[in-house]
Order: structure tokens, then C-alpha cells, then sequence
């Protein structure tokens, strides 16, 4: 039978394995430290991220329940509206809706109309269409491109602020909206 023979190991080599797997050891353990953190400062980054994102889409609601209804144009007032994102019976967010601002009055003539376009658009626009007497004859003719119509475009500006009742998170949000009213409505600022 044969032996292995085992290497003579010296005074100052007898402990060096010992060291060497305590400082792997440590090492290990500092990567694995590093790596929890690196995952809890990625998942309240994500947190933040998506609280951001509801309170933009509670904001977009706020400002579309104002802008569904005309009266909110004519008589323009500040709103706050609760909005409950996730359907859940409670609310979720309180936006403050400012009130609605008219930047911009033009007056449209008939070339700006659209006639005869699919039915959602026609019904808009018809009511608009003005007709013109020609000179001469004292006969009207309808939609003569360079009459004025009896309808102006008014731009309107919404603007609203919403704050998460749970984290605390505030945004900021702005919707442009294009308004056909009578001719000589006044945009009330």
C-alpha cells in the first residue's frame, strides 16, 4: 500500500487558511449587504414612480370631468374633486381643478368649417356655416369660403393640482381645450 505523503506545514502557515476563508467570508458579506440595499433603494424609487404616475392619471381625470361639460366654460369657477383611482369606495387623491382660463377668441369664417365631413363632425360645424347676399341680386348663397360664420374658436386652459392623500406626493398638470361658441361670445379669463 501506498501513502500520500502530507506536506510539512510551518509555524507561520498553519493559520493562513483560516484567515484567508474569514476575510472571503466578510467579503461575501458586504456584497451581499450592498445588493439588499441597491434592491430596497430600486423598489422606493419604483414606489415613487408609480405614486407619480396615479396622481398624473387623477389629475387627467379631474381636468376631463371638467372640460366634459360646457357649463364649466361658460361660468368658470376653481373645483376640487375627489377622485378614487383604484375603485375602491374611498378617495384616493383630492385634485383642485383651477378655474378655466380663455387665452384666445378667432373669429372663424366658412373656409375654417368643415361642411359635409362624417357625421360627429358635420353637426359642429353646420350650425356654424353662414351664408352671404350677392351684391346685385339680393340672392343669399350658403357657404361662401370668405363670410364670416356665426361661430368663433375659443382655446381654454385647465390646469389642476393633485395631492395623494397617502404619500403626500403633489403634480402639477395643464390640458389646452378648443371651445366653437356663438360669434361674439367673450372669453371670460
Amino acid at each position: 500500500m501506498s501513502y500520500i505523503k502530507k506536506p510539512h506545514l510551518t509555524k507561520d502557515q498553519r493559520g493562513a487558511t483560516l484567515l484567508v476563508s474569514l476575510i472571503m467570508l466578510i467579503v461575501l458579506t458586504l456584497f451581499a449587504i450592498s445588493a439588499l440595499n441597491l434592491s430596497s433603494t430600486n423598489l422606493n424609487i419604483v414606489g415613487n414612480m408609480q405614486a407619480r404616475m396615479e396622481a398624473q392619471a387623477a389629475g387627467q381625470q379631474a381636468i376631463e370631468q371638467v372640460m366634459s361639460s360646457a357649463a364649466n366654460f361658460l361660468t368658470p369657477a376653481a373645483q376640487n374633486i375627489n377622485v378614487d383611482i383604484n375603485n375602491d369606495g374611498t378617495t384616493d387623491f383630492t385634485a383642485t381643478v383651477d378655474k378655466p382660463s380663455c387665452f384666445s377668441s378667432k373669429p372663424l369664417t366658412n373656409a375654417d368649417l368643415i361642411p359635409a365631413p362624417p357625421a360627429k363632425i358635420s353637426a359642429k360645424d353646420q350650425v356654424c356655416i353662414s351664408s352671404a347676399q350677392d351684391p346685385g341680386t339680393g340672392v343669399f348663397i350658403v357657404n361662401v369660403p370668405s363670410a364670416p360664420s356665426w361661430c368663433f374658436d375659443q382655446k381654454w386652459e385647465i390646469a389642476a393640482t393633485v395631492s395623494d392623500n397617502r404619500t403626500g406626493a403633489q403634480v402639477r398638470q395643464h390640458q389646452g381645450a378648443s371651445l366653437r361658441v356663438p360669434a361674439g361670445t367673450a372669453c371670460k379669463a
